[in-house]
C-alpha cells in the first residue's frame, strides 16, 4: 500500500483523495449492481457483490492507515478534526455501497413495472451526485494553494451548491417512488415490499452522504 505517512508531508490532502479513490473504485461497480437488479441476474449480483465487499475492505484499509499516521498537529491552515470528518463520511459512502449490494443478495427485486423508470432515474442520478463529489475532493489541493480563496474558492461553492440541489432533486424522487411504491405495489408479499422499500431508502442515503460531504467541505471554506 502507498505510503500514507509520506503523503502527508505534500499536503493534508492527498491521503484523504487516496482513500477517496479506492471509495470511487467500489462506487464504480454500483451502475452494474443496479442493471443486475433489474435484470434479476442472480449471479451478477452475487459476483458484484463479492467485489464491491474486497473493495469496501482496500478502502478500510486505507482509511485505518491515514488513521494510524495522522499527525497531533499539522502546520497547515486545516485542523485534525476537519480531516477526521472528510475521511469519516468517504468511509460511509464505501459502507453504504457494501450494504446496497449484500440486500441485493437477499432476493430478486420484484419491483412494480411502473417503477422502474424512476428507479432507474434516482440510481443514475446517485452516482452523478457522488462523481460530483469525488471532483470536489479533487479541488482540496488547489483550494490549499489559493488558501481558501479567490476563485478556486467560489468554484468550489458553486459545485457545493450544485450537490445540493441535486440531493434535494432525488430526495423528491425518492418520495416519488415510495408513493408509487404504496400504491402500485401493494399486492405484493410483505418480503418483496420490504427490499424494494429498504433499497430505495440506501440508494437515496448515498445521496443524503454526498451532500454531507460537500457541506464540510464548504465549512472549510467558511471557516477561512
Amino acid at each position: 500500500m502507498l505510503s500514507i505517512a509520506r503523503l502527508f508531508g505534500r499536503s493534508p490532502f492527498s491521503p484523504l483523495q487516496t482513500h477517496m479513490d479506492r471509495v470511487a473504485s467500489c462506487m464504480s461497480e454500483l451502475p452494474a449492481l443496479f442493471e443486475a437488479i433489474l435484470a434479476k441476474d442472480v449471479e451478477a449480483i452475487a459476483q458484484i457483490c463479492l467485489t464491491i465487499s474486497e473493495l469496501e475492505h482496500q478502502a478500510d484499509l486505507t482509511k485505518n492507515d491515514i488513521r494510524n499516521h495522522l499527525p497531533k498537529s499539522l502546520f497547515l491552515p486545516v485542523d485534525r478534526g476537519s480531516l477526521l470528518d472528510i475521511l469519516a463520511l468517504q468511509d460511509a459512502l464505501s459502507d453504504q455501497a457494501e450494504k446496497i449490494a449484500q440486500t441485493a443478495t437477499y432476493k430478486l427485486l420484484e419491483l412494480p413495472k411502473s417503477m422502474k423508470p424512476s428507479f432507474t432515474l434516482l440510481c443514475t442520478q446517485t452516482m452523478e451526485l457522488f462523481w460530483l463529489t469525488r471532483q470536489v475532493i479533487s479541488e482540496l489541493d488547489e483550494l490549499l494553494e489559493s488558501s481558501f480563496g479567490g476563485i478556486e474558492a467560489e468554484k468550489v461553492k458553486t459545485m457545493v451548491e450544485q450537490i445540493a440541489f441535486r440531493e434535494y432533486e432525488n430526495a423528491s424522487l425518492q418520495v416519488t417512488l415510495l408513493r408509487q411504491l404504496y400504491q402500485d405495489g401493494a399486492h405484493l408479499p410483505y418480503p418483496d415490499f420490504h427490499l424494494c422499500h429498504t433499497l430505495i431508502g440506501d440508494i437515496g442515503e448515498l445521496s443524503r452522504i454526498s451532500e454531507k460531504l460537500g457541506n464540510r467541505i464548504r465549512m472549510l471554506l467558511e471557516l477561512k
